[in-house]
């Protein structure tokens, strides 16, 4: 007896599994039990088949599709034609198909998006990404004076991609492009661009990144308003220049994009500067510089000039002669000067001298005078305080000797000739007289 099958996929095993057939019916019923809804999307292919249309339904922004099926008359009922690229609106029943396992859409209703509701869309992202600061100015990256080489994303054999490049080249022919041809329009505008920026600003080479394209109308100019595109310009590390259209045109991408060109023939002007300028501005520049170093060199010689001319520079040795000069007379001023110092330090050393030897004892004693001394040293100078027979020492002009008094003090002294006598015939003698 067969065993019964799981009610729920969590109760599946690999030895109790479930059957394509039940899986496909699972899934069927639980399509089945969707509501209806609105859905939008890009009109990618579209096949009418007698009273049936099929299209296929694309994401604008991501690379994701849905088959639909819908009603010719709902189709024929639209105001305006309905074409590959149109944006639709439409009201669908989900349905799968269990025999090949597809989903599919059935379309009862389809309208086109108008032209205000895409414009009332991408005013709500431009706010949305403007609170953000996605567009602030300050993350914006400068523009590279001269890139060693530029990326260029453009459509495939455009004239936006001639102009990019002429111009460019024209202004500065040794410029180096990587060009990406892409879609610029459509489906697969999105994801064709946002693919080559990638690229692009992953090469170090690569120095800015221009993308162009030329004018259209408003919803061909859709893609680069888009939000996966906006942020992959404010990701990329290059600095991008956007070129869509003209001045008129100003799509999302001209608010992220670190420089906006009006024009592809501007985004060409912009990304190189102009050599011919360039060369000019060199030109007058050494000019400047020569004219600037004339002056100067004429200004040295002009002051070399008037050093050499100089009278000290005529006769270099004139200046030195004259301190020669200077020098020899200052020179014989001081030993004059010197000199006659000497003279009358000598005389007055010799009047001191003579005053000296005028006040000298020895002078005195030279005049005849002796000095008359006790034996203790102490100098006779009061006759009283001579005693008889003390041992006296006398000092005269040339040697001493010794005395002693035959008499008092008191009493009268003998005639001069009676005591020279005596001091000649009594001289001291003994032990203790002083030796001459």
């Amino acid at each position: 007896m067969t065993s019964p099958l799981p009610d729920k996929a969590a109760d599946t095993t690999a030895e109790m599994p479930w059957p394509v057939r039940v899986l496909s019916l699972k899934i069927s019923d639980y399509v089945d039990r969707m509501s209806q809804l609105w859905v939008e999307g890009q009109v990618v292919q579209f096949n009418p088949r007698g009273g049936m249309a099929f299209l296929t339904l694309r994401d604008p922004d991501v690379d994701m599709s849905l088959s639909v099926s819908v009603p010719m008359n709902a189709v024929n009922a639209m105001p305006i034609p309905l074409a590959q690229g149109a944006r639709v609106v439409l009201q669908a029943k989900p349905t799968f198909w269990t025999k090949r396992g597809t989903l599919q859409l059935e379309a009862r209703q389809i309208r086109p998006v108008g032209i205000g509701d895409l414009l009332a869309r991408v005013e709500i992202l431009k706010r949305t990404l403007a609170a953000e600061g996605v567009f602030d100015a300050g993350r914006k990256r400068p523009i590279p004076f001269l890139p060693h080489r530029v990326g260029l994303i453009t459509g495939r054999s455009s004239a936006a991609e001639k102009d990019v490049v002429e111009n460019a080249r024209r202004r500065w022919p040794a410029v180096v492009f990587e060009i990406r041809e892409v879609a610029v329009q459509g489906t697969s505008a999105v994801t064709e661009v946002v693919e080559a920026l990638r690229e692009l600003d992953a090469m170090p080479s690569v120095d800015v990144i221009v993308i162009a394209r030329g004018g259209g109308a408003l919803e061909e100019l859709l893609p680069f308003s888009n939000e996966a595109m906006i942020r992959a310009v404010a990701q990329a590390r290059t600095p991008v220049i956007s070129a869509i259209g003209h001045d008129v045109d100003q799509p999302l991408l001209d608010l992220v994009a670190d420089w906006r060109a009006s024009t592809p023939t501007d985004a060409g002007k912009k990304v190189v500067p102009d050599a011919a300028h360039e060369r000019a501005l060199a030109e007058t520049a050494r000019d400047r510089i020569r004219r600037a170093l004339v002056r100067r060199v004429e200004a040295e010689r002009s002051g070399l000039r008037a050093l050499v001319s100089r009278p000290v520079m005529a006769d270099p040795v004139a200046l030195v002669r004259a301190r020669r000069q200077e020098l020899t007379a200052l020179r014989s001023r001081a030993a004059t000067r010197i000199e006659g110092r000497l003279h009358r330090a000598a005389d007055e050393a010799e009047h001191l001298r003579r005053q000296v030897v005028a006040l000298s004892p020895q002078s005195t004693l030279e005049r005849g005078y002796a000095v008359v001394q006790h034996r203790d040293g102490r100098i006779v100078m009061d006759q009283d305080d001579v005693g008889v027979g003390e041992l006296l020492r006398v000092r005269v002009a040339r040697g001493d000797f010794g005395v002693r008094p035959v008499t008092a003090g008191a009493e009268d002294p003998p005639p001069p000739t009676a005591r020279r006598s005596r001091a000649r015939t009594s001289p001291a003698s003994g032990p203790d007289a002083p030796t001459s």
